[in-house]
């Protein structure tokens, strides 16, 4: 079974490789890149299996008009909200710009994506989308904290949109890769760090970083292929997390978050009202 997919931030990592799986696998791929000529080597391999599209997620308008033309070209199977980056730093280190473009980007344009679809998903009455997030979309690492806010917050907004659109047919799935061989650590923005900062937690994982000690066991192929694979499980998972690191640190987490819930059950408990008393 082929698919026409439409795929946002393809000019490199996950974006990428799943673009030419995809194409080798013979569906038709509506990539968008923020620099035209970025996919320019398999626009001419692939001819009219491949539409290269140029889209800056930060600009809404620019969002909905590319939305509406890849549509108008034909009915889209699958959206793959990918665009994104990471911004590195404590967060007193980082600039009032800084900030504002991670949260356009990650989180505010994911958003805009999603809504612009909506109503095509609709009109055809199918599709899946897929919104990448991360293991940081569930668990934090110091110096990720702007990183984190975005991750958390899209994977709230997808909990609560899915259940939204359910009638319509649309399902979504959010993505959590753990740390994968990717471009995406040289693609880090970072701030000048503070001396403040010299002996804490967020400058021991900077260093780690620095100096290869982080380790990173995913691999991107492989991250993308089980990417693609999801699309074909129904229901549609709510989540699927990728990668040995990123299945052990959400485990641990959730664990971690699940005992502390019910070890503040009498308090939560002693916040509600007495049954019977009038409001």
């Amino acid at each position: 079974m082929t698919r026409t997919w439409f795929i946002t931030g393809t000019s490199s990592g996950l974006g990428l490789e799943m673009t030419k799986i995809l194409l080798q696998h013979g569906d038709t791929v509506i990539a968008t890149v923020r620099k035209a000529d970025a996919l320019s080597h398999l626009a001419a391999q692939y001819g009219k299996q491949l539409c290269v599209m140029q889209l800056d997620v930060t600009d809404t308008a620019q969002v909905r008009d590319v939305i509406d033309q890849a549509f108008a070209l034909r009915p889209i199977d699958v959206i793959v909200n990918n665009a994104g980056y990471g911004l590195f730093g404590a967060a007193e280190e980082l600039t009032d710009d800084q900030i504002i473009h991670q949260i356009n980007t990650n989180i505010i344009g994911s958003i805009q994506v999603i809504r612009a679809a909506l109503p095509h998903l609709r009109a055809q009455k199918h599709g899946r989308i897929l919104q990448v997030s991360s293991e940081g979309g569930q668990i934090s690492y110091p110096n990720f904290s702007l990183y984190h806010t975005t991750k958390w917050g899209i994977e709230g907004f997808v909990e609560a949109v899915r259940q939204e659109v359910s009638t319509f047919g649309i399902e979504f799935t959010i993505i959590e890769p753990g740390p994968t061989r990717t471009r995406f650590g040289a693609g880090l923005i970072s701030p000048a760090p503070m001396d403040a900062y010299k002996h804490t937690a967020a400058h021991q994982v900077r260093n780690a970083i620095a100096n290869g000690d982080f380790a990173i066991k995913g691999d991107a192929v492989k991250t993308a292929q089980a990417m693609i694979n999801s699309v074909d499980v129904k229901p549609a998972p709510v989540r699927v997390t990728l990668g040995s690191t990123a299945y052990h640190s959400v485990h641990a987490a959730l664990t971690e978050r699940l005992h502390a819930l019910e070890a503040q059950k009498d308090i939560a408990f002693s916040a509600d009202g007495d049954e019977g008393l009038s409001q």
